[in-house]
């Protein structure tokens, strides 16, 4: 045989043995993973029958094995997250994944609550829902597989996954590993279930399904509204667009510091993200100098407008005389702020991870979330100002806020008038999700439904049991 023969030879058994780039190992049929959402549904009802008598001791038993090997296999999601979706930093999904594994409650945030009286006894106990189908996003892909998982299960239900088919490969794979878990801890097979090809028809079958009792989607605003008209129990974790405040009082470097590690945490594809800075005038040159010490990259009014024409793309109107809108190009969401930079003719140095602009409140880059290293700063003339204006650009999603100030009357004042599920003050946002913080994580935080930060308690539903007889022994 000649090279050129050998090669095609070589490359057509690695092709029967399904070599991925992330594993490079021959592919086995993974766990939970099924051709047709019919097929996912059949087995996770199966699976179902026999967990739904498993007690907690055992539920804790799997989601211990669940967390070991998230965590011993948090560099090869990382690597296969950003390989699948094109978007992030390998080293942050890597934290990720290990808080994921960390700080997600399991059975110890299930509590019975007993009424005791003359009249007999009454138990209030938090129950499972039965099948539950989640939607999971790419922004987020396995960590929002496990996180939910670790919750569902714990609360005993199954789970079905229609992930975001562009983060397909990678969901798959963390349903797989979530799999491989339960069985080892003991687990019936196919107990958290998803299909290959995730489609529009695929969720819509799992939605509608009989079977399936409860429903969370973790994504945007369309997805979210689709759930909450299905007529079932459904939990929304929708977008965001958190602000920043930053007031006369605050710990300028901290707060420059803190703002870009927050905002360039993964891309800032985290929707808890800092997406616009509102910052008092008397502070703000000294602001943007920490900044730029922090990894930042300070664009001008010239740079701005190319900027916005790489990110942003026309939404067009849907009637004639209706103003041209802008939403994010989708091509640049949780890119490297340096591959941002190039396309405006800026070699920027390795250390850059921010980019930062001057803008007036109405600029599109406040206005749209737009879930990269792009950080648009407003001045403001007090504090009074900056808040009322991120109020308005958090555009009622009640989803997160922060804020860099000293004065407790301020932080009162602004976490009342934001009112959003997560408020951070003289922090990064990912504190907000327990990152170098206190409290427990969660990658479905429900602020359209109000649940708020999720966790095994949310998945549940409350039983009450009464006996209506003397028992007490006062």
């Amino acid at each position: 045989m000649n090279e050129k023969e050998i090669a095609q030879l070589v490359k057509s058994v690695l092709a029967e043995m399904d070599i991925t780039p992330a594993a490079k190992e021959p592919q086995r049929k993974q766990l939970g993973v099924f051709d047709t959402m019919e097929e996912a549904i059949e087995a996770c009802n199966k699976a179902y029958t026999l967990f739904r008598n498993y007690n907690k001791e055992q539920r804790e038993k799997i989601i211990a094995e669940i967390r070991r090997l998230t965590h011993e296999e948090a560099e090869t999601m990382a690597k296969l997250a950003v390989e699948d979706t094109k978007m992030g930093n390998v080293y942050h999904k890597i934290l990720k994944h290990h808080l994921v594994a960390d700080k997600t409650p399991g059975t110890e945030d299930l509590e019975t609550r007993a009424l005791s009286g003359d009249r007999g006894l009454t138990l209030i106990e938090m129950a499972p829902y039965g099948i539950i189908g989640a939607i999971t996003p790419s922004t987020n892909p396995s960590c929002t597989v496990i996180c939910n998982s670790i919750g569902m299960l714990a609360a005993g239900n199954a789970v079905l996954f229609n992930p975001h088919p562009h983060a397909k490969r990678i969901s798959a794979y963390a349903v797989d590993l979530v799999n491989r878990a339960v069985l080892a801890a003991g687990g019936p097979e196919n107990i958290v279930a998803t299909v290959k090809n995730p489609t529009m028809e695929s969720s819509n079958t799992m939605v509608n399904h009989p079977s399936v009792r409860m429903l969370v989607a973790t994504g945007g605003p369309g997805v979210v509204k689709m759930l909450l008209s299905s007529g079932k129990k459904a939990i929304g974790a929708g977008a965001g667009n958190p602000p920043v405040v930053v007031d006369e009082t605050a710990d300028v470097p901290k707060a420059a510091k803190d703002i870009i590690d927050g905002c360039t945490f993964d891309n800032n594809l985290p929707c808890i993200a800092e997406k616009e800075c509102f910052v008092v005038r008397s502070v703000a040159d000294e602001m943007i100098h920490y900044m730029l010490q922090n990894g930042a990259y300070l664009i001008n009014k010239e740079q701005i407008a190319q900027l916005e024409k790489v990110v942003l793309v026309d939404v067009p109107p849907k009637k004639p005389g209706d103003p041209v809108k802008k939403t994010i190009n989708k091509d640049w969401v949780g890119r490297d702020a340096k591959k941002i930079l190039a396309q405006i003719g800026v070699q920027a140095t390795d250390d850059i991870r921010c980019i930062i602009c001057e803008t007036e409140f109405s600029h599109p880059f406040v206005q749209t979330e737009l879930m990269m290293p792009i950080l648009p700063i407003v001045r403001c003339e007090t504090f009074e100002d900056a808040m009322e204006m991120a109020v308005k650009a958090e555009h009622g999603n009640r989803h997160t806020a922060h804020l860099h100030s000293k004065n407790v009357d301020h932080m009162t004042a602004y976490a009342k008038a934001v009112c959003t599920t997560i408020f951070v003050k003289n922090a990064p946002s990912y504190a907000g999700i327990g990152f170098n913080s206190e409290g427990h994580t969660t990658f479905t935080i429900a602020g359209p439904t109000g649940e708020g930060i999720t966790s095994a308690r949310s998945f549940t539903r409350q039983r009450r049991c009464v006996l209506v007889d003397s028992l007490s022994i006062i």
